[in-house]
Formats: structure tokens, C-alpha cells, sequence
């Protein structure tokens, strides 16, 4: 049921509680009208919800003034209308292709007594249908193709009026005497900085738009300004093509209108093109004499409207109407205001220089900001275009620097012989194990990646350290070893299951072989197979295995290079790059193994009750006993 305040009269299209939908997500228009409502000193705002059948979301965040508020976004107009009763305004963004049916879907709901309408392109049937049902209906259109209107101190449509800076230098935040009608968006605003530097200021202002068959036309809008009492003057901005401004000097002419009026028609220099010449807008162009801006402007005159012999004339010729208005006593000059001030934009104000504010977060790594992403400030298409290959981009973004060839290619050689190990291990039977629960790819790999620590994957980590700490402290390899077992401790980065000194690794084999022959120095790794010298004197299968052999040749990597300070090194260690290594590889092997047993279809895992020693009860028994 439709609360709309009666109380207003019907020329009054807009007031100071004006409430309207927005038809389409145009979050900087809505956030311009409310910005207007906000420096108008608007108790409300003036847009109560957004109309968006695609959906998507349930609010939209705006800003009122500096505060944050949310905004409704509505799927259909139904559910919107009997939420907000007293709304009567529509701003309808929808395109040219679907403006027809949500305009004529609007019209079926009769609290809403004015739409404008801002799409370009509405076919010339369409507009004439909606302008039919309308008129019927009682309802104003404005537009097609408008910029909409305003009427300051109370309501603005959509981005009718330009910027806040344009709107506050027009003194739009505060009603003058002084109304206009207008084909064009924007000469719209020029018409505001006319009238606000020559009167009191704009009353209101309408843009009917452009188009051959425009929802209402200036005799609709001067007959509402007419019968306003708080319209002093009226400004009439027509051009060439139609014959609208006839039917004003025919209401001037019977009386009908009998406030001034300054008018003037654009595109008196058509006749100085040797061809026909249409002018932007649909329906400016001259289909007869009758129609051109030459000939409105001196019928206009004729019929005793103020036209200036030029539009340069103009605010001259409006600012005489003006101060004769005010000698008679018609005019009581507005008062001024105190200019509101303007909340601004956190972005435009930071893009202006005009604040600082501390960040955050920080990002040494990357940059999306501009034209291209950058690695450590490597554009893109420079890393394709001199092939670095994922060892490359590891070096920027990991280190921050260009690692020589050989550096890449060691790092992808660790991903590639730490990408998988087989099923067995507890990484791939976790992710397994996920998958055959029915979970996507992100859990399984996660279940799989949450097994890695000290007793699985750590050895990298762990081998890296002791190895490292043994070699600057001076031990030889066997005080190292003699002192980890006085210690209890067991070797990170020694020892097989399977492979011994007679039946080698080849990974290994491959990662010393690499090492030995392109790295500048390989004093870690020297000293770790000396360390195996004296551990597979002891047992065969002692050695150093891929993830020992990893660790050290990736820290003498470090040291060697020539890209790493000593103090580098130690950090990148104990932040844990090697683990972060062996993460990014085993991910390759845990994500197969997920699609893998996808592909297999197999169905949910429980493990077998005869793989699974029970003792129930038995510690209860055996303290009975004891008793």
C-alpha cells in the first residue's frame, strides 16, 4: 500500500523528503545523491534501496556523510516497493536493451509518480510505448537519454550536476529562484554556473534529454515552474530539430505562462554547413525551416520571451531579468549559507596528495598497482619474455633478487625430486585418505600439507641446521657424530630404508653431480659426505640421503653466490626456506595423488579392524592386580 505524502503539490516533483530506489548497481551515482543529500543537510537519505534482479548481493555499502550505512539491493521491484511505501522516485540505469521492460515493470506499481530514465539508445517505439502507458498512468518521465535533474536543497538524480566541487561552486546545496529546462545533460551544468553567478541561485533543473521522443518536454516542465510560486524565472535551453519551443511561445503567447523567461536555441551555425547536419543529440536535427535554431530564437523573441542575440549573451541578459525582478520586489535575493564542507573520498583524496595514512601491510615482493604485475620489480612480460622459468620466479619472490641460471635451475630441481614419494608416506595417505571422504582438491592437498613438521619433510630444516652448525664450530665429522649420539640424537639428513652405500640414491647422485660442477663452493656438502665416511663405516645404509643432500648444497648455494650476505643466509634458514621448498614440491605429488584417486572413483576408506591392535580394559585388570 502506497504511503506517499500527499501534501505536496502535484508541480512539485521533488522536496527535501524525497525517497527513490536506484534501478542497477551504479554505486558512484548513489553514493553522489547522498553526498547532495549529506551537504543539503537532508535530515535522510534520499535513496532508500537499490533495485538489481541479477542478484548477488543483499546490501550495498555507501557512505552518509563520513559514516559508513548499507543500503538494501533488491532483486525485484516488488519486494522492494512494499518494503519502502513512501518511495515515488525511480533513477532507472538499466541499459537500452532492458530499459523498456523494467520501466514499463515500474510503471504497474503506482506509488511511483516519477522515473527517470538515463539509457541512451532506447528505440524510438519503445520510448513512445513507455510514454503512452505513462501518461496514463499519471506518471513523469524524464528522459530518455538524461543526465536526470536536480533541485537543490533536496534531491539530485543520479549524476546530474557533476562533481561535489562543480555542484558547491554552483551553489546547489541551497534553492534559488531561478528554473530551467534543458535538452542536454551537459549544458545542464553550465546553465548551474550561469545561474548561480547571475541570480540567487538554480530552483531547479530538469534535462529532458536528447532523444526525438522524450518522456515530457519543456511546455511539462515550464507549466509546473509556471504554477510554482517559489519560481521566479524560468530558463529555456532548447536546440535545433523539433518544434517544442512552439508550444511555450503558444503558452506565452494565450497567457497561459506569464512569468519571464530567458531562452535560447542551439545551433544557429547549422546554416553555415553546405549539408544537413544532426547535432549529438537524436532529434537535433532540421527536417524544415521550421526547426531551425535560427527561427525558434526569433519566433521566441517575437513572442516577447528574453532572447539574447547570442548564447555568450545569455548570463547578461538573464542577470538583467534578474535585478528588474528585485527592484520590483518580486525577488527577495536568498540568503547565503555557510559552505558545508565536503567529505572526500578516501582513494581521491590519497590520489590528490592531500592525507597520509600508515599501512597495514607491506609488500616487498610484488606489484599489481600498475600496467603489468611485477616480481621484485620485474614486469610480467619480462619474465616470459627472458624465460626464467619457475626457478626464476621463485628467486624474485622468495628472495627478492635474480639468481643466476644455475640457482633457478637447482631450485627446480628440488621440486621435482621432492614432488612425490609414493603413496606409503603419512602426507600422501592423508590426502588419500581426504579424498576418498568425498572432500575437494584444497582439503585433500591441506590434509596431506598438515603432516609435514619435524618428523615428516623436517629433515631439510633439521639437516641444514646441524650440518651447518658442525662446520662453523670447527668439529670434524666424527666429533659431530660422536657428539649426536652422546646426545641421543639421531643425524637429520643420514640413513635409507632402503638405499645403502651399495645400492645409491640416484637422486642424490643427480643433486651432487649438479652441485659439484656448477656451484662456486661445496664445503657443506665435502663435509657432509665426509660425515658419511664415518657413518656407513658403522652401517651401510648410513648415507646421505635427498633430503640431507638438498639442505646442504642449498645453504652452500647461499653462501657461495655472491647474492647473500652471511646474516641473509642465517635469516632465510631459520625463517624456514627449505621447508617452504620441500611444501612447494611435495604439493605437486599430493595434488596427483588427489586427482588420482578421483579418477579411480573409490569410494570411502576404513581401515581394517585386523591392521589395529586392541587392548580395551586391560590397564583396568592389570591395576586390580596390582591391588
Amino acid at each position: 500500500m502506497s504511503v506517499i505524502d500527499s501534501s505536496h503539490p502535484a508541480y512539485e516533483l521533488f522536496h527535501s523528503n524525497t525517497k527513490s530506489f536506484i534501478y542497477g548497481l551504479q554505486p558512484r551515482a548513489c553514493q553522489g545523491m547522498l553526498d547532495f543529500d549529506f551537504i543539503c543537510k537532508r535530515e535522510t537519505p534520499s535513496v532508500s534501496g537499490i533495485i538489481y534482479p541479477f542478484g548477488g548481493q543483499f546490501v550495498s555499502k555507501m557512505y552518509w556523510g563520513t559514516k559508513e550505512t548499507l543500503l538494501p539491493v533488491y532483486q525485484s521491484v516488488g519486494k522492494a516497493s512494499s518494503n519502502h511505501p513512501d518511495v515515488d522516485v525511480v533513477v532507472n540505469f538499466a541499459s537500452s536493451r532492458s530499459v523498456y521492460s523494467s520501466t514499463m515493470e515500474l510503471l504497474e506499481y503506482p506509488q511511483f509518480r516519477t522515473i527517470a530514465i538515463i539509457a541512451e539508445g532506447v528505440p524510438e517505439r519503445r520510448a513512445r510505448e513507455i510514454l503512452y502507458k505513462a501518461k496514463k498512468k499519471g506518471v513523469t518521465i524524464i528522459g530518455p537519454a538524461t543526465v536526470g535533474g536536480i533541485k537543490p536543497g533536496c534531491f539530485k538524480v543520479g549524476n546530474t550536476g557533476g562533481m561535489m566541487d562543480n555542484i558547491v561552486a554552483s551553489k546547489l546545496y541551497r534553492a534559488g529562484s531561478v528554473a530551467y529546462v534543458s535538452k542536454s545533460g551537459g549544458m545542464s551544468n553550465e546553465l548551474n554556473n550561469i545561474i548561480s553567478h547571475t541570480t540567487d541561485g538554480v530552483y531547479e533543473g530538469i534535462a529532458i534529454g536528447g532523444d526525438r521522443y522524450p518522456g515530457t518536454t519543456f511546455i511539462d516542465h515550464i507549466l509546473r515552474y509556471q504554477a510554482d510560486p517559489k519560481c521566479k524565472i524560468i530558463v529555456l535551453l532548447g536546440e535545433v530539430g523539433g518544434v517544442e519551443e512552439y508550444r511555450v511561445i503558444k503558452a506565452v503567447q494565450d497567457g497561459t505562462i506569464t512569468k519571464p523567461i530567458v531562452a535560447w536555441a542551439i545551433g544557429t551555425c547549422a546554416s553555415m554547413f553546405k549539408t544537413e547536419v544532426q547535432f549529438g543529440h537524436a532529434g537535433s536535427m532540421a527536417n524544415s525551416e521550421l526547426e531551425t535554431a535560427t527561427a525558434k530564437n526569433s519566433a521566441m523573441r517575437a513572442a516577447g520571451i528574453v532572447v539574447p542575440e547570442t548564447f555568450e549573451d545569455l548570463p547578461e541578459a538573464l542577470s538583467e531579468v534578474y535585478e528588474t525582478l528585485v527592484k520590483q520586489g518580486e525577488i527577495t535575493p536568498k540568503a547565503e549559507v555557510e559552505v558545508p564542507k565536503i567529505p572526500v573520498d578516501y582513494a581521491w583524496a590519497q590520489q590528490l596528495g592531500l592525507i597520509r595514512k600508515p599501512a597495514s601491510f607491506i609488500s616487498t615482493i610484488s606489484d599489481d598497482r600498475g600496467q603489468e604485475l611485477s616480481y621484485a620489480g620485474m614486469p610480467i612480460t619480462e619474465v616470459f619474455k627472458e624465460d626464467i622459468g619457475i626457478g626464476g620466479v621463485m628467486s624474485l619472490l622468495w628472495f627478492k633478487r635474480r639468481l643466476p641460471s644455475y640457482a633457478a635451475k637447482f631450485l627446480e630441481m628440488v621440486l621435482m625430486m621432492t614432488a612425490d614419494h609414493g603413496p606409503a608416506v603419512s602426507g600422501a595417505m592423508n590426502t588419500i585418505i581426504t579424498t576418498r571422504a568425498g572432500k575437494d582438491l584444497i582439503s585433500s592437498l591441506v590434509a596431506g600439507l598438515l603432516t609435514i613438521g619435524t618428523r615428516f619433510g623436517g629433515a631439510l630444516d633439521g639437516a641444514a641446521t646441524e650440518f651447518t652448525n658442525a662446520y662453523d664450530s670447527g668439529l670434524s665429522p666424527r666429533q659431530f657424530v660422536d657428539t649426536m649420539r652422546k646426545q641421543n640424537k639421531l643425524i637429520p639428513g643420514i640413513g635409507h630404508r632402503i638405499k645403502s652405500r651399495n645400492n645409491p640414491d640416484y637422486r642424490v647422485e643427480l643433486v651432487k653431480e649438479f652441485v659439484k660442477k656448477n656451484f662456486p663452493s661445496t664445503k657443506l656438502l665435502d663435509y657432509a659426505l665426509a660425515v658419511e665416511e664415518v657413518t656407513t663405516s658403522k652401517k651401510d645404509n648410513l648415507i646421505l640421503n635427498v633430503d640431507g643432500c638438498i639442505a646442504v648444497s642449498f645453504v652452500d648455494l647461499m653462501r657461495s653466490s655472491g647474492y647473500f650476505t652471511a646474516e641473509e643466509t642465517e635469516e632465510y634458514l631459520k625463517n624456514g626456506v627449505l621447508n617452504g621448498l620441500f611444501v612447494l614440491g611435495r604439493s605437486i605429488g599430493l595434488i596427483a595423488h588427489h586427482l588420482d584417486q578421483k579418477r579411480l572413483k573409490t569410494s570411502l576408506y576404513r581401515h581394517p579392524w585386523d591392521d589395529i591392535t586392541y587392548i580395551v580394559g586391560q590397564e583396568g585388570l592389570a591395576n586390580q592386580e596390582q591391588k
